[in-house]
């Protein structure tokens, strides 16, 4: 019983965040507000307590999340910067891992090399949910913004398997050689990605046998598909795969081979409203669970601390800084080598960095703030070694991960609207004449379609429809679409009857809604009838504000 109100009191915790974060008088983006509230609820007089168990973490919380963001990314745009994703998500984690892990060796005393390459894996994986929850979404111009989101898809399993390697030396249960580590890499990653590829073909193929037998029944194929990125992640894991890529390949295939794209109208609308909202509780969730870890984690890390004589307590917390300046540093210098290397050695094909400012750079270095898979990452580090002592600087490890966390995230509010003022990011009207574009080519291929369809049925004899009815009609749609050709000579004039439209329509469907809910009252019309009724005009009600917006 205690799990499932601690359950209610995190869930009601996250829906209220959001509006915890208008209210305050100043701003604070969305994840340090629920942060803030993590910690709250875990103070002592509180005394909201939550074991965190990573492996569980990684599970519930990982896959789910990196399966709507492979979602959202187009594979075009994500293949066009493949040379700047692996480039940072490859590389850059290997330099990190490496420079970081030997910096944190000399300069923080206690902690020996591996345990130290260890927390450099732990570090290299940045977070774009952070990153949007920090900036907004659209401020960062796309050109940034698509390279970081896809680094921050791939290099989740780089960091994780490199913290793998390491803990595995650690415990002494593998000997490290550069050959060795190179095949198991390319095993996990390789095998993570056709893992994903196979179980979303394998999805799509029984949506389309239970679409036989059974009729496009929505609740059944919206399930289907929440299950889809645990199975890509636990069958992945389960054949020493990397469960995080398949969860990532799963989300991206499904936009590519059209499984939503063919399955049933109402199964796309459900599954649309159901991960909205899952992907708003499991992103809060994560950030709480961090709140919630931190006052225990700095307890912990105190009273070890004092009772390590090698150790200061006030100098664990000049070494979050620098670490921190470090993997500044390193991201910074990175993306530097590569914009030179692009433009003196890629002239023909130069990679996207050649184009970047000064200021772009220092944007795409500040992006780079950590998250929910460091936090996991660092409390999966084991308590013991094989033979029975406890693992080296385990306490250090965890604060310094947190602090980068949350350090990361500190900066990134600061510094990023400032290196923002003034940059363009989503060009909002431009957005809006590519649609209105768009919807007039849309409009013709329509019309076209509308005159073939009636000279169709005019001929038809079975149909045997009244030829003026059939004008009537066709005049009447046609007629709708081809005020969307004519409005781009007057786009004002044209918008403004579009809206004076829409304007009507919703005046006509609240009128039509107040009227199902008398004709209910007085017993016309059965409960049944109701609910479907309710459900057309909320669909078409939902279309036409969505427009308006």
């Amino acid at each position: 019983m205690e799990i499932f109100f601690t359950i209610l009191i995190m869930t009601l915790v996250v829906s209220l965040s959001g509006v915890a974060g208008r209210l305050l008088p100043f701003h604070i983006p969305l994840p340090l507000v629920q942060i803030i509230a993590g910690a709250i609820l875990a103070w002592p007089s509180i005394g909201l307590h939550v074991d965190f168990d990573p492996e569980l973490f990684l599970v519930l919380f990982i896959p789910p999340l990196l399966f709507a963001d492979g979602w959202k990314t187009p594979t075009s745009e994500f293949l066009h910067h493949g040379r700047e994703i692996i480039g940072l998500a490859l590389v850059l984690v290997l330099i990190t891992v490496v420079g970081i892990g030997y910096l944190i060796y000399w300069t923080v005393p206690g902690i020996p090399l591996i345990p130290a390459f260890a927390l450099a894996a732990v570090l290299s994986p940045t977070d774009a949910v952070a990153l949007s929850g920090i900036v907004g979404e659209g401020r960062i111009p796309k050109k940034i913004m698509s390279i970081v989101q896809g680094e921050a898809l791939m290099n989740d399993a780089s960091g994780l398997v490199s913290l793998k390697f390491a803990v595995a030396v650690a415990m002494g249960t593998m000997v490290f050689t550069w050959s060795g580590a190179t095949l198991e890499f390319l095993k996990v990653a390789i095998g993570g990605l056709v893992a994903g590829v196979v179980i979303c073909w394998l999805y799509g193929k029984s949506l389309r046998l239970m679409s036989r037998w059974s009729g496009d029944d929505p609740a059944t194929q919206t399930v289907l598909l929440l299950l889809l990125p645990f199975a890509s992640y636990i069958i992945a894991e389960h054949f020493g795969f990397s469960g995080i890529l398949a969860a990532v390949a799963a989300g991206m295939t499904i936009t590519r081979s059209g499984i939503i794209r063919q399955a049933p109208l109402a199964m796309r609308l459900r599954a649309n409203s159901v991960w909205q909202m899952l992907e708003f509780v499991f992103n809060g969730m994560v950030f709480l669970m961090l709140g919630l870890q931190l006052p225990s984690i700095l307890e912990t890390s105190i009273q070890q601390a004092s009772a390590d004589s090698n150790v200061n307590i006030w100098m664990l917390f000049a070494d979050v800084g620098l670490v921190y300046a470090a993997l500044l540093l390193v991201r910074f210098g990175w993306l530097f080598i590569m914009k030179r290397l692009s433009v003196r050695l890629l002239k023909k094909n130069p990679m996207e960095f050649s184009n970047y400012s000064f200021r772009e750079l220092l944007i795409a270095t500040f992006a780079g703030v950590r998250g929910a898979v460091t936090l996991a990452g660092v409390l999966s580090v084991p308590l013991y070694l094989a033979n029975g002592d406890a693992f080296p600087a385990r306490y250090e490890l965890v604060f310094l991960a947190t602090g980068v966390i949350m350090f990361s995230l500190i900066i990134g509010v600061i510094i990023l609207p400032i290196l923002l003022r003034g940059m363009p990011g989503m060009d909002k009207s431009e957005n809006a004449r590519e649609l209105r574009t768009a919807r007039a080519v849309m409009a013709k291929v329509a019309i076209d379609s509308l005159y073939k369809m009636e000279e169709r049925l005019a001929k038809d004899s079975e149909e045997n429809i009244d030829p003026d009815v059939l004008k009537e009609v066709s005049s009447r749609v046609t007629g709708n679409l081809r005020r969307r050709i004519d409005g781009k000579e007057d786009v004002e004039r044209a918008m403004f009857a579009e809206n004076l439209e829409r304007r009507f329509r919703l005046a006509a469907l609240r009128a039509e809604r107040a009227e199902v809910y008398h004709m209910r009252a007085t017993q016309q019309i059965s409960n049944e009838s109701m609910q479907k009724l309710l459900r057309d005009l909320d669909l078409l009600e939902a279309l036409l504000i969505e427009k308006e917006e």
